[in-house]
């Protein structure tokens, strides 16, 4: 798990995959993010791809930890802000079984995590040994505009 802000994106650029990590970070600073509708945003086909998202946050007990297997999330909140959540995928208790078509498994909400606001130019990186929980309201809930750029593990 990772917390930082648009300033540092480049450090990101040499991180492994292929190259995979620099066109993700590419994308976040090349792209008029405010702008992009939501929806799927292709950058290397499968490799790497970016889903827009505006919703209502919600309050922290609502909000599910989740894990992937095969991607990396990188959760970049363009506008408003959120509560994000990071326990270790070993501390948590699966509730709903790994889902291979959708890369993802729910989880209980026993574990208080690591809590962190997360506002606008700022995200969070979530490895698969990461179990997150986004959506949650940082305070009541509000709205938020985010991208999240899955990058494929090897």
């Amino acid at each position: 798990m990772i917390y930082d802000s648009a300033k540092n994106l480049d450090f990101y650029k040499g991180l492994g995959m292929e190259g995979r990590y620099a066109k993700a970070v590419d994308f976040l600073k090349n792209t008029d993010l405010e702008n992009l509708e939501p929806g799927k945003y292709e950058i290397e086909g499968k490799n790497v791809f970016a889903n827009v998202v505006e919703y209502t946050t919600i309050p922290w007990e609502e909000a599910k930890y989740e894990t992937h297997q095969n991607y990396t999330d990188i959760q970049y909140v363009i506008k408003g802000s959120e509560t994000m959540t990071y326990a270790p995928i070993d501390e948590l208790k699966e509730n709903v079984p790994y889902n291979e078509e959708k890369d993802v498994a729910f989880y209980d909400n026993e574990n208080p995590g690591l809590k962190v606001v997360v506002k606008a130019g700022e995200y969070m990186i979530f490895n698969p040994w990461d179990g997150h929980k986004p959506k949650a309201a940082a305070g009541t809930p509000a709205p938020v505009k985010k991208v999240i750029v899955k990058i494929k593990e090897v």
